[in-house]
Order: C-alpha cells, then structure tokens, then sequence
C-alpha cells in the first residue's frame, strides 16, 4: 500500500495506535466511587418494552429517510426518492432507503393475477405466474443499482449546490437481490436463430420498455424476486422486476410482465428520448449500458460539521463500477495536488458498492477532499472539467465526476467543484 501523503493523512497503523485514545473521553475517580445502582444506566433498572411482528428502525433514528426530489412533480406520477448515503456504513442499502424513480406512478398488482409473457423469436411463446416462477432454481448476488441521472446536479449547475450526499448523489443503492436467471427462461421457451434483442416491458401505467442486447441477458439477466431476503417492495417492481447488474437503472425495467426476443432494438419512447446521451460534438451515445467507475467521501460530506475544530478522524466513502470490481480508491485533502492511497474493506464484489476509509489528523484549518476511484479494467474518475468537455453542456446522464467537499475552519462541510 501507498505511504500516505498530503495534508493531515496518515497511515493506519499509525491511526489504530495513537489516534484513537487521543479521541477518547477519560473516565475520573469520581465515576468508580459512586454506588454501582448510580453508575447503572437508566435501561438496566426495568424490563424493556415488546417487540413488532415487523420490525423497524429505532425511534431515535426516524430521521433518517430517503429524500425526495424537491422539484419533481410527486402527484404526476414522476417520483424520485434518494438514499442518504451519508448515513450508510456499510455496503447494504436498507430496502426501505433504496432509492427509487418512478416514471407513472406505483402500479398496485395483484401478484396472483400478475404473469410474465415470453414471446417473439422464440420456438415456444410462455406464459409464467408468480407460482410457477417460485419453483425454479434461484441465485443471489449483491449488485448496487444507480440511475442514469445520478448527480444531475453536479452535471448541470454552473455553481456547486450546498447540499447533502444523498441531495447531490443517492440515486444509487445496493443490495442483495435473489431472483431466476433468464437463460433458464429463455433457454425453455427457445431461441430461434435470428434472435438478437430483447424488448422489455413493464406493467405501469406508461408502459416503460427498453431494448437490451439478449447475449447481455443470457450471461447477467436476473428475473428478481427477492430484495435483502424479502419480497421486492413496491417501489422496486413487486411482484417481480428485471435486473441487469451495473447497467443505468432503468433497463432493470420493473413490474416486469412481457420480454419480446426481437432481432433488433425496438428504439422506445424510453431509450430514444430521454436516455440518449449527447456528446459535446454533437453526435450520440446509443445505448450507453454501463454506468461508470465512481466514488464519493460518505463522511466528512455535505452539510455536515466537523464535531471538533481539529484532531484525528476517519476519511470513508464507498466506490463502486458498472464495469467490474474496485481496484483502489485514492483520497486527496488538499483539492487534487497530492494522493494518499485508501483502504478497501472487503468483501470487494464484482459492480457492487466498496467501502474505504483512511486515517486524517485535521490541522483545523480548511481543506478539500476528493476520492478518486480505479476500477479491476483501468477505468478512473475524471475531474468535472474533463466529464464537461466530452459530453454537450445540456448533458448528465452517467456522471462520474470525482466529487469534492470544502472542509471550512469552522468544521462545515459543503459541496465544491475542484
């Protein structure tokens, strides 16, 4: 691993041997002298209350909420929920702050009446109902989701938006999802020779459709039941969704009821409008799949505050890439002129969130941090100006831009372009 270099950074060891105890409260004489029934806390002196069939949160953490699009029009059927990232630890988004994007509305299916049609160049066009589905084999895999339009924000804002992690980035999530692989599907109903493209189609009032190549299928296509070991949640497509692991959302079409295996794309409403991306020179981007390599600084982030004015804390984020896994991730405190590289935690997955930490004695005074991600094929982070200047200026679908924060002497943290 890199020696640490830069302002404040250090090494682990360094960090685990001295830092911590630095940061600790002592605890005085006075504390061991009293009676033990004193130094009890207030939870040990009763019986606790009775648990829920379903558990929750604690009351004490209700704040901590998906947050909604505050210009979207939520009665028009257009939603966008954001995961707050910047109170995620670990790679695992709760199912219930998973981000979400809706385009007509939440469709209420009755999954005993809800089917899935394969149909098309197929040698035997099928039909299968949730009960039928429910017997095949099934596998899990942990994968993160993001959506063409994470980061529109930062994309498209002349200036940085003080805002959140979640506000700026939390429309990307992950988590465990369990499903039937669509060659079995496929596999059963029967390719003819012709077949080259998969025409999906969800069961929502718009009838949201994307065309995806069916070798792609073939190889990553999940049929998802299964969500963090329960049943999809509306929002994510119940009874049942496709999922094409580190691809733009919005091909993982759900409420998935019909896949047609065509020999060439069907050019929907979906993919030809609103997620072709245009290129600086003007030409297009058709069927940009992948979302790329991306990290982001989880903590110390946006609209945060530094509890004290200097001392010893810990830099961490989460990187992920639709390409494959994280190879290293690179964090920088004084706005890109040095690079200290972090510490991935594993498990490191393939296209799923990784986490990384580095130790930092903050000197109080203001610096910028930056991450910068490296996924397993090469692929690195740009800086904003470089993003800016392949893609047309009405353009942020696939943003990935390394994303930096301003840590000011007063210990308030806020978004910046560096």
């Amino acid at each position: 691993m890199n020696v640490p270099t830069g302002r404040g950074l250090l090494p682990r060891r360094s960090f685990l041997g001295s830092g911590l105890a630095l940061s600790a409260a002592s605890l005085g004489p006075a504390v061991y002298a009293a009676p033990l029934a004193a130094r009890m806390p207030d939870s040990m002196k009763t019986l606790g209350g009775a648990d829920q069939a379903y558990g929750q949160p604690a009351a004490h953490e209700q704040a901590v909420l998906r947050v909604a699009h505050p210009t979207a029009p939520q009665t028009a059927g257009f939603a966008i929920w954001r995961t707050p990232l910047q109170q995620q630890r670990g790679i695992i988004t709760p199912s219930g702050l998973h981000f979400s994007v809706h385009h007509n509305g939440l469709p209420d299916i009755a999954p005993q009446r809800h089917e899935l049609m394969i149909h098309g160049l197929v040698k035997r066009p099928l039909r299968f109902d949730l009960e039928r589905l429910m017997r095949y084999p099934m596998v899990s895999r942990i994968h993160f989701l993001e959506c063409a339009g994470n980061s529109a924000a930062n994309a498209l804002s002349p200036t940085a938006r003080n805002e959140t992690l979640g506000d700026l980035a939390g429309e990307v999530s992950c988590s465990e999802w369990t499903g039937v692989p669509l060659s079995y599907l496929f596999n059963e109903a029967g390719l003819q020779n012709s077949a080259k493209w998969v025409v999906a189609e969800g069961a929502d009032g718009g009838s949201h459709a994307r065309s995806l190549p069916l070798s792609a299928l073939l190889k990553d296509g999940m049929l998802a039941l299964y969500q963090n070991g329960e049943r999809l949640r509306p929002s994510q497509g119940y009874p049942m969704r496709l999922f094409m692991p580190g691809w733009e959302g919005n091909v993982s079409v759900k409420w998935l009821h019909r896949l047609e295996v065509t020999d060439q794309p069907a050019y929907t409403k979906d993919e030809s409008g609103l997620y072709t991306q245009i290129l600086s020179n003007g030409q297009i981007e058709r069927f940009a799949f992948h979302m790329d390599v991306k990290s982001v600084i989880t903590h110390p982030s946006g609209l945060q505050t530094m509890p004290e004015p200097k001392g010893f804390y810990e830099i961490a984020g989460l990187a992920w890439s639709g390409h494959g896994r994280i190879a290293k991730v690179e964090v920088s405190t004084d706005g890109g002129a040095s690079w200290a590289q972090a510490q991935l935690h594993g498990p490191v997955l393939d296209r799923a969130f990784t986490r990384f930490t580095l130790p930092w004695q903050w000197d109080g005074k203001k610096a910028t941090l930056m991450s910068r991600a490296t996924d397993e094929l090469g692929r690195s982070q740009p800086t904003r100006a470089d993003w800016k200047r392949r893609y047309a200026m009405q353009s942020f679908h696939h943003y990935n831009a390394m994303q930096a924060w301003r840590v000011g002497s007063d210990g308030r943290v806020e978004n910046v372009y560096a």
